[in-house]
C-alpha cells in the first residue's frame, strides 16, 4: 500500500445542504455524514479543489467552492429564464441571456447566504467547518457533528433562519419598487426563491435541514443519537418518494420539455434525498461501532532489526519470534525506521540474502509514533495527520509495542461499515 494512499474518513461529519428552491434545483444531497465529504484539513489552492471545484474565497475563514456543475445548471437557469424575460422586457433583446445569468448568479449568492449561516453558527459553538461547496442542487457545507442535541437543531436552524429573512428583506425592498420594472421583478424572484429555499429545507426529513432539526428533537427528548436519525432518516426516504410523485403529478398538464424537464428535477432530488437519508444513518451506525476500531487491537507484533542485516536474515529471526513486523533501530537500540511491508513483497526472495532491510524502510517522522490507547476517531485523525503504511505504536512510557499497518486500519474500518450497510 503507498504511504499517500485514502484513509477512511472517521469523523463523522454533517452536510447541511441549501436547495435552489422553485427554480431548476432543490436540496443539496446531504451525503454520509463524512461522505462525503468531509476529511481532514487539506491544503486550499486555485483552481480544482481536493473535492472538485474551484475555490472561490474564505467568508469567515471557511473555503468556499463552486463545483462545475453549477456551471450546468447557471446554463439551464439562463436557458429557461432568458424567454421569461424576453417577454416582459422585449427591449433587452439579447440581453436577456445576461439577465437570466445574472439571476442564477443572485439565486445562488443566497443559497451560499444559506450556507453561512450553518458556518458561522457552526464555529460559534466551536465546531470545526470543513469547506462550503455550491454544486448542482444548491449547497452543502461540511461539519463536524454538534456533540448536543441543542447545538445540533441550532446549526440546522440557521440556514432556512436566514433564508426566511431574506426572503423578508427582498420582499420589503420590491414593495418599495415598481413590480413591472426589471430591478422590481427580480427583486421579487428572489424574494421568493429564497422563501422555497427556507421552506424545502425545513421539510422534516434527513438529509434537509428540517431533517436535521427532528433528528435534534428526538435526540434531546430520548437522550439517543441513534433513535433522532432513524426516525429522521426514514423521513427523509418518505419524503423523497414524495418529492418524485409531486413531480409526475405536477407536470401531468404539462408538455414535452416541460414536463420532461419537471419529472427528471423531481427524480433527481428525490434520488438524492434518499440517497441522503440512506447514508446520513449508515454513518451514525458507523459513529456508534467507530470506538471499537482501536490501535492495541489492530499492531502487529515486531523486532528490532540493524539498518544492514539482510531481509533473509530479518524475516528469518521474525518467523521464529512470530512477529510480522520490522523496526529498524540504531546502535542504542532505538527506533529510527519502520521496514515498508510493499517493498519486502516486491523484494525477488533469490535477492532477499542480499538486499539490507535499511534501503526498504522509511525513516520514523514524529507523527508516525502511535498511542497504543488510541481508538475510533482520535486514531483515524492521527493516521490521517501523517500518511504513511506502516506506523509504531508505543505505550504511554514511550517503550514499542509493535507495528501498526494501515491496511489493517482500513481492513478493520471496512468490516464495521459491513454491518452498517445491510440495514
Amino acid at each position: 500500500m503507498s504511504d499517500s494512499g485514502g484513509l477512511p474518513k472517521g469523523r463523522d461529519g454533517e452536510e447541511h445542504g441549501a436547495g435552489s428552491g422553485g427554480v431548476p434545483g432543490g436540496a443539496a444531497p446531504g451525503g454520509p455524514a463524512g461522505r462525503p465529504a468531509a476529511g481532514g484539513p487539506t491544503t486550499e489552492r486555485t483552481g480544482p479543489g481536493p473535492g472538485g471545484g474551484l475555490l472561490m474565497g474564505r467568508p469567515f475563514g471557511v473555503p468556499v467552492y463552486v463545483s462545475s456543475s453549477w456551471f450546468v445548471i447557471a446554463v439551464v437557469i439562463t436557458l429557461l429564464f432568458a424567454p421569461t424575460f424576453e417577454r416582459l422586457f422585449p427591449q433587452l433583446e439579447s440581453w436577456k441571456y445576461v439577465v437570466a445569468f445574472a439571476f442564477a448568479v443572485l439565486l445562488y449568492l443566497s443559497v451560499l447566504v444559506h450556507e453561512l449561516a450553518h458556518a458561522v453558527t457552526a464555529l460559534r459553538f466551536g465546531l470545526p467547518v470543513h469547506r462550503i461547496t455550491i454544486q448542482f442542487l444548491g449547497g452543502v457545507s461540511e461539519i463536524d457533528k454538534p456533540q448536543t442535541a441543542g447545538r445540533e437543531f441550532a446549526v440546522a436552524a440557521a440556514g432556512p433562519a436566514l433564508s426566511l429573512a431574506l426572503a423578508g428583506g427582498f420582499w420589503g425592498v420590491g414593495l418599495a419598487l415598481d413590480v413591472d420594472s426589471l430591478v422590481g421583478r427580480m427583486v421579487a424572484l428572489l424574494a421568493v426563491s429564497n422563501l422555497m429555499v427556507a421552506v424545502f429545507n425545513l421539510l422534516p426529513g434527513l438529509p434537509l435541514d428540517g431533517g436535521r432539526m427532528l433528528r435534534a428533537g428526538v435526540w434531546g427528548a430520548t437522550k439517543r443519537p441513534m433513535a433522532g436519525t432513524v426516525a429522521a432518516s426514514w423521513a427523509g426516504r418518505v419524503l423523497a418518494v414524495a418529492v418524485l410523485i409531486g413531480a409526475v403529478w405536477w407536470s401531468h398538464e404539462d408538455t414535452g420539455w416541460t414536463r420532461v424537464y419537471t419529472v427528471v428535477c423531481g427524480a433527481l432530488i428525490g434520488g438524492f434525498m434518499w440517497t441522503g437519508a440512506v447514508q446520513s444513518l449508515r454513518a451514525e451506525q458507523l459513529r456508534e461501532r467507530l470506538p471499537g476500531l482501536r490501535a492495541r487491537g489492530l499492531t502487529r507484533r515486531a523486532i528490532p532489526v540493524a539498518a544492514d542485516l539482510p531481509l533473509a536474515e530479518a524475516l528469518r529471526r521474525a518467523g521464529e519470534a512470530g512477529a510480522r513486523a520490522l523496526v529498524v533501530v540504531d546502535a542504542n537500540g532505538s527506533p529510527i525506521a519502520l521496514v515498508r511491508e510493499s517493498r519486502v513483497v516486491n523484494t525477488p526472495e533469490q535477492r532477499r540474502p542480499w538486499v539490507a532491510v535499511g534501503p526498504l524502510s522509511r525513516d520514523l517522522l514524529p507523527g508516525m509514533r502511535v498511542a497504543a490507547e488510541l481508538a475510533g476517531e482520535d486514531l483515524l485523525a492521527a493516521l490521517r495527520a501523517t500518511p504513511a503504511s506502516e506506523y509504531l505504536v508505543v505505550e504511554a512510557d514511550g517503550s514499542v509495542y509493535g507495528v501498526l499497518a494501515r491496511s489493517d486500519v482500513e481492513r478493520a474500518f471496512l468490516d464495521l461499515m459491513r454491518p452498517a450497510a445491510r440495514r
